[in-house]
């Protein structure tokens, strides 16, 4: 039984992801060249576990594609924005601080639905930035109507839209590193 699971767990993520369009891959490693040969950065956020992927994939990006990247995962930032300005701009406000011209905004939310993500989307186009979303569940979610290029895993599971989201965003980095 254990086996079977495995297989089928390794089987939806490799499906979902093999569901995705290369071409937006294509789009989307031309958009992060266009970053580092503008000098620019990369602000890549996410919630809970896309808050994690947020965090790896900018540690490569900098070590590896050497495109600054930065992530606003630290606990005094979060709490003293959502503090002063509540959760749902915490991440509007950081972008307002953080973000310059050229810059790429990366937002990832699983459901398409989390405010703060939603108002920062707000705040990129304001900010007039470009915007990389990544969602999944229902397609035509919030987050990704907001977004310049968007990467939809076509599931309703947490585990397989983040792992999805993650493997997308890497290999993209390792196609930059092998071309």
């Amino acid at each position: 039984m254990s086996k079977q699971f495995f297989n089928e767990y390794i089987s939806e993520i490799k499906n979902k992801y093999l569901s995705l369009d290369v071409g937006l891959f294509l789009k989307i490693k031309d958009l992060f060249l266009s970053v580092r040969d503008n000098n620019a950065k990369i602000i890549i956020v996410g919630n809970g576990g896309s808050a994690a992927i947020a965090s790896h994939v900018s540690i490569d990006l900098t070590k590896t594609v050497k495109i600054r990247s930065v992530t606003f995962n630290e606990s005094s930032l979060i709490t003293c924005l959502a503090n002063d300005y509540g959760y749902e701009e915490w991440v509007s406000e950081a972008l307002g601080n953080y973000a310059n011209d050229k810059d790429l905004v990366i937002l990832i939310s699983s459901s398409g639905k989390s405010l703060n993500m939603i108002n920062a989307a707000k705040k990129t186009k304001e900010l007039n930035l470009n915007l990389l979303t990544l969602t999944g569940f229902n397609k035509d979610n919030p987050l990704s109507l907001l977004g310049d290029i968007n990467l939809w895993v076509d599931s309703n599971s947490y585990n397989t839209v983040e792992n999805v989201h993650q493997i997308a965003l890497l290999s993209i980095l390792d196609l930059i590193i092998e071309t």
